[in-house]
């Protein structure tokens, strides 16, 4: 039989068409004018061999107990144990370490991308299910931008105001004169959005934009972080000197009386502070154009000439989220707030500025606004926390102290990870350092789909199912869809949701009809419906009763008005209108940021050397900038195995983009395998010769299942780029990753080329045999 049912993700909706043989077939919903072929991944992924089918245990944890600081995690094999045992030893054990140690020993790591449904949101599960259990060490901030979410609020607003509350596409294509691209608006990166996507528009707005007269000038390592329809006028820099740039273009907008000094005086403070640093009063060094040439590699009279087209036009100055992914990232988004006050257009309909335009769908979109219900994640009684990005060094240095957002802080004791919903082995940097402090805690519990990086570097895991193996609802404000995910397909092997693995757990620890509440599954997506239909009711809106919805499969919300413009309310009327900032106003200097004498984050827009880029000492050794951006074919390394993903490789490895002089000069050729290396690892890759890379600058995206030899010293088989880049806070303030400041250098590889082993599943022993 066959049967044809909705499903949503976080890179489109789509139909699924599966038989009684659990065949799927993946089909584009035909209101989906521009349809992401992630969707795809899904009819390979789904019964791959590397799907967990079983509870598993770790061998030498089974055989010796919780052990601190003596694992072996990724190096053994996994005996497979019944449901009930599993979940016993794993209560079990989670109850040994609260009582030990306290709940202050528990780190639970997730990240909210695991799905679109709101119910069976893994992180969302484990937070509840561990608050309710006495509570854990959490994270803050996130991957993607959390630089940005430190510096944004402290200057002008949060992070979440300047997305959510961002001009829109339909602002910006009718009245922006002149977009200014830093970093890019990147359309593979718009093909994804939190909580889902109904249709995919952001290409068309580009184009309405372009086609009304837009101009638009990209300022990025790479040509093709602006889509074709833009007509984008390219100017390469040298990766992590945005802020240089920035500041050579403030120089030019104050040297020659260009620069808003009503906006400045009205809407900013600190401005004469920050004017005597780029002028040279404060260090003896002129921002000059020719300065910042030096720096970026852009010629002076283009930085002049650029700045003065700025000024006479409708300029929006757009801030990518990668450029506060690097070394001291908080001064591009600070730099670029300030360049854009100068300029005076902020909060006028296409001026001022954008943080994450094109970084995921929804930002910039028209929206709904509307708060759909979610699972309560309960209390959690323990206060401390790490930034997400600093979990490495919370491993490697229980009792260190360290400081983030004004505050100085301890890492705690870490006993036991819960990780559901992420894989940490993707995220972060440093993998030969994380996996190396990833063998201190006692014991790490996973719930996971395949047997990937994280699943092998666990010592319990239990066996969850995929969106396509359970019901659940999608909603997000930012996209204005509600729309149903049906089950199309039963689990594979014993795998569970992860809200039936917890609440197997909390049963053991005595909470579980707190846990539950009582309900079902489906009971729990009619409870979150009538919520949120009572909410709109409030509005005027009408919704269809739950049956009706769910037998239709979608509703798509009224937006707001397309015409939107970021802090438009607090241009027309300061005083009624103030920031959250401690002066109701732009601070382009922060008396609070100045206090905390952080010599990596001054209290003003600066530039500061990276440890690494082009222009360190550095690059004698290793003397090209690896750039580690987001992947076409997949998000983030979900479902890496799926066939979107895989057909993009080159000989079974993550395809790395090289400038054609560059590749010539090491003898390397088009679809050649190399090696990239530097001293904290190195990886296999398939070379691609692309000239539309500045030349000193090779592409890895992130995501590839990190796939260690050790035959061959812990070489990466799969091309994994974060074995590479360094691990350290972008600065004493936002604590955020820095994973775009790495200097890397490539050769062909030399030698048998060894198969990727990433998408093996790890061997098994019988229980009696250990």
């Amino acid at each position: 039989m066959v049967t044809e049912v909705p499903t949503a993700t976080h890179w489109g909706r789509y139909m699924i068409r599966g038989d009684s043989g659990g065949g799927i077939q993946v089909l584009d919903h035909p209101k989906d004018p521009s349809p992401s072929a992630i969707g795809q991944n899904f009819v390979t992924a789904l019964n791959h061999p590397a799907r967990i089918a079983r509870p598993a245990i770790r061998a030498g944890w089974l055989k010796h107990g919780p052990r601190l600081g003596q694992n072996r995690r990724g190096e053994e094999e996994f005996v497979e144990l019944p449901w009930d045992e599993a979940l016993d030893i794993a209560a079990a054990e989670i109850d040994r370490v609260r009582r030990e140690h306290g709940n202050q020993a528990i780190y639970a790591g997730s990240y909210g991308w695991a799905s679109a449904g709101r119910f069976h949101h893994a992180q969302s599960q484990v937070h509840r299910f561990l608050n309710m259990a006495g509570g854990y060490v959490r994270s803050v901030n996130a991957y993607s931008y959390a630089a940005a979410e430190v510096i944004l609020p402290r200057i002008v607003a949060s992070l979440r105001q300047v997305s959510v509350d961002s001009t829109s596409w339909a602002t910006i294509a009718a009245e922006t004169e002149l977009a200014v691209l830093f970093g890019g608006w990147p359309l593979k990166n718009a093909q994804v959005n939190s909580g889902g996507i109904g249709t995919h528009t952001t290409r068309d707005w580009m184009d309405k934009a372009a086609r009304r007269g837009m101009r638009t000038v990209l300022i990025a390592p790479m040509r093709d972080d602006a889509a074709e329809e833009l007509g984008a006028e390219w100017i390469a820099i040298r990766p992590n000197t945005d802020t240089a740039l920035m500041l050579g273009l403030a120089h030019v907008l104050i040297a020659e009386g260009r620069a808003d000094r009503d906006f400045l005086h009205r809407y900013t403070v600190g401005f004469e502070r920050l004017e005597a640093y780029v002028l040279g009063r404060v260090d003896g060094v002129a921002k000059t154009p020719d300065w910042a040439y030096a720096i970026t590699g852009i010629p002076a009279e283009r930085i002049a000439d650029l700045a003065r087209q700025m000024a006479a036009s409708r300029t929006l100055v757009s801030l990518s989220w990668s450029l506060q992914r690097a070394d001291h990232g908080e001064q591009p988004y600070w730099a670029g707030v300030a360049l854009a006050a100068m300029l005076g257009g902020i909060g006028r309909p296409g001026e001022g500025f954008a943080c994450g335009l094109s970084a995921m769908h929804g930002v910039g979109n028209p929206g709904t606004q509307m708060s759909f219900a979610s699972l309560s994640q309960a209390v959690n009684p323990v206060a401390s926390f790490i930034p997400v990005a600093r979990v490495t060094e919370m491993l490697e240095n229980p009792g260190g102290r360290f400081t983030y957002d004004g505050r100085e802080l301890t890492y705690p004791d870490i006993r036991l990870v819960y990780w559901a919903g992420g894989n940490p082995f993707h995220h972060h940097q440093d993998l030969n350092r994380l996996a190396r402090a990833w063998n201190r805690p006692e014991t790490v519990i996973a719930n996971e789909i395949w047997w990937n990086p994280l699943a092998r570097r666990a010592d319990i895991v239990f066996p969850a199912t995929t969106v396509l193996e359970r019901n659940d609802i999608a909603a997000s404000a930012m996209d204005g869809w509600i729309m149903a995910m049906h089950k199309a397909v039963q689990p594979v092997g014993e795998a569970r949701n992860d809200h039936d693995v917890f609440a197997g757990m909390a049963e053991r620890l005595g909470f579980a009809e707190r846990f539950t509440e009582g309900r079902s599954e489906m009971e729990w997506l009619r409870h979150f419906y009538d919520v949120a239909r009572q909410r709109v009711a409030r509005s005027g809106q009408e919704w269809p009763d739950f049956e009706r919805f769910w037998r239709e499969g979608e509703i798509e919300l009224p937006s707001q008005t397309e015409q939107r413009t970021l802090l438009a309310d607090f241009r027309a009327d300061p005083a009624a209108h103030p920031l959250q900032t401690p002066s109701g106003r732009i601070e382009l200097f922060s008396e609070q940021i100045a206090a905390l004498n952080l010599p990596d984050c001054p209290g003003h827009p600066v530039w500061i050397e990276p440890r690494e880029w082009l222009g360190a000492e550095a690059a004698a050794r290793h003397p090209l900038h690896l750039l580690s951006n987001q992947p076409r074919s997949r998000l983030h390394s979900q479902m890496d195995l799926g066939r979107t993903s895989t057909d993009s490789k080159i000989q079974g490895r993550e395809p790395m983009r090289i400038h054609p002089a560059d590749a010539s000069a090491r003898g390397i050729l088009d679809g050649m395998v190399v090696r990239l290396f530097n001293d904290r690892g190195a990886c296999l890759a398939g070379a691609i010769l692309d000239d539309r890379l500045m030349p000193g600058v090779v592409q890895l995206a992130t995501g590839a299942w990190w796939d260690p030899d050790p035959a061959l010293d812990g070489l990466d088989r799969h091309g994994n780029p974060n074995v590479l880049t360094y691990d350290a806070g972008t600065s004493g303030l936002g604590q955020g990753p820095s994973a775009h400041s790495c200097l890397v250098e490539v050769e062909p590889w030399q030698g048998p080329i060894p198969p990727v082993a990433a998408f093996d599943p790890p061997r098994f022993l019988r229980r009696d045999d250990i």
